[in-house]
């Protein structure tokens, strides 16, 4: 189970840290990557940052690049998505999603396990 937290409403220019917690055996067990991913009204999920299982590959989405940091701690099972300078287009649910595998991915279709999704609303 994947569960996202730490959306929530903030100023343009602003910060927020999203948190990704998984749990159950699947995640205990095996090593996996995460990826977390963005839906705004009317328009498609698309990518915002990826990161390995181990923690030593991520990639950005041109859009974010250098405001938003992903990382992880495999110890408590939590990945974090670090976003500053937050403009009113970073409006979006933001999900995360999980593979078994070590790679670093950025497609939605290659995720089989995803969250529920957590609100972020950046106001101008």
């Amino acid at each position: 189970q994947l569960v996202e937290s730490g959306g929530g409403l903030v100023q343009a220019g602003g910060s927020l840290r999203l948190t990704c917690a998984a749990s159950g055996r699947t995640f205990s067990n095996y090593a996996y990557a995460v990826g977390w991913f963005r839906q705004a009204p009317g328009k498609q999920r698309e990518f915002v940052a990826a990161i390995s299982a181990n923690g030593g590959s991520t990639d950005y989405a041109d859009s974010v690049k250098g405001r938003v940091t992903v990382s992880r701690d495999n110890a408590k099972n939590m990945v974090y998505l670090q976003m500053n300078s937050l403009k009113s287009e970073d409006t979006a649910v933001y999900y995360c999603a999980a593979r078994g595998t070590l790679a670093t991915l950025r497609n939605t279709y290659e995720y089989n396990h995803w969250g529920q999704g957590t609100q972020v609303t950046v106001s101008s």
